[in-house]
């Protein structure tokens, strides 16, 4: 009997022991969340065109800019908003094809590819997983504040100076007059400027609106109607009229 006992012991001991392993393997296997950027400061998703299958839906693929200026690559945008960025997307892309290699008819410059990015107030929250056995870094978007989140598009070559100039002190939005100076500028600001207006006729786009930086210089911009958090409205729904001559 003491034989019988013994093997019935051991017999629940390894199951135990199995038991233990299998609840202890996600938790060895999972890479915490991490908050990058600064808890102050502009960060901003620019995504690339590409989408990838995750959790069971598509999501789309870039670019995260750090307020300090640093990037991560291979960024994956999952949870809210992740198809209205896809199609928001598709639709400067397409305004590209339409318009890029055809001139400004103010400045008579060529028009230049401009870039959708979305920016998030404060610090974002990714998490290290492997698809297909690539590296990604998966924005968690649903952990996000939607008032925290807002969407804009401006020349392609302008997207890190725009998140450099949100998160340097003073910087101020503003807005172009329908009869501004600025849109016969012969220089890629003036292209660009009047470029936004004319995305802004179509989609969710709105446009001609301009960061005033400390040194006088000016970045025009466009904003996404459709992913427009509260927090970020001073520079959605800007007052104050921008005149070159002040």
């Amino acid at each position: 009997m003491s034989a019988v006992r013994y093997v019935i012991v051991g017999v629940v001991v390894v199951v135990v022991v199995v038991a233990a392993a299998l609840t202890l393997l996600p938790t060895l296997h999972r890479v915490p969340v991490q908050y990058v950027g600064s808890p102050s400061g502009y960060e901003a998703f620019v995504p690339d065109g590409q989408t990838i299958s995750y959790n069971g839906h598509t999501d789309p693929t870039g670019t995260l800019i750090l307020s300090n200026g640093n990037t991560i690559q291979n960024v994956v945008w999952d949870g809210k908003y992740a198809g209205t960025i896809i199609q928001n997307h598709n639709a400067i892309v397409q305004l590209n094809s339409q318009f890029v290699g055809q001139t400004d008819p103010v400045n008579n410059q060529p028009y230049v590819p401009l870039q959708d990015f979305y920016v998030i107030k404060g610090q974002v929250p990714i998490e290290q997983v492997a698809i297909n056995g690539q590296t990604y870094y998966v924005i968690l978007a649903d952990k996000i504040n939607p008032a925290n989140i807002a969407g804009f598009y401006t020349y392609q070559a302008w997207v890190p100076n725009f998140i450099a100039a949100i998160n340097t002190p003073g910087t101020t939005p503003a807005v172009l007059p329908g009869n501004s100076p600025v849109f016969t500028w012969t220089n890629a600001t003036g292209t660009a400027a009047y470029q936004t207006m004319v995305y802004g006729r179509y989609g969710p786009f709105g446009g001609g609106d301009v960061l005033v930086l400390s040194n006088g210089n000016i970045i025009p911009y466009g904003t996404t109607g459709n992913i427009a958090g509260a927090s970020l409205d001073n520079y959605l729904f800007t007052q104050q009229s921008y005149n070159p001559s002040s």
